[in-house]
């Protein structure tokens, strides 16, 4: 799967980029055969308020057929907030898989 990833205030790195290939991949097993149009990853560090120190955003808009999937999270680490992401847009994906199945069957 083609992934187009923009940072904000955060320098993209070759590893930054390889850990959201390979955690939107493994996202991606879920799709089945479904077509994936775009995806796009957004990744910012942020000034958190006195105390807070540096808070990461990531988020990802995953364009299927008739839907967009889109989950963003936040978190003190950048590696910690990619694999939230990964794991709800896991989860929106089965959720929006099993809708269809439902509407298949009648239910």
């Amino acid at each position: 799967m083609q992934i187009n990833i923009k940072t904000t205030r955060l320098e993209l790195t070759a590893a930054i980029r390889d850990y959201c290939q390979l955690k939107m991949d493994m996202a991606a097993k879920y799709l089945g055969d479904t077509q994936v149009i775009n995806c796009d990853v957004e990744l910012e560090k942020t000034v958190g308020g006195q105390h807070k120190g540096e808070i990461f955003r990531s988020e990802v808009n995953l364009e299927i057929p008739h839907k967009l999937l889109r989950v963003e999270k936040t978190e003190k680490d950048l590696y910690k907030a990619i694999d939230k992401v990964k794991d709800d847009l896991e989860m929106m994906i089965k959720k929006h898989k099993e809708k269809g199945l439902d509407k298949k069957r009648g239910k």
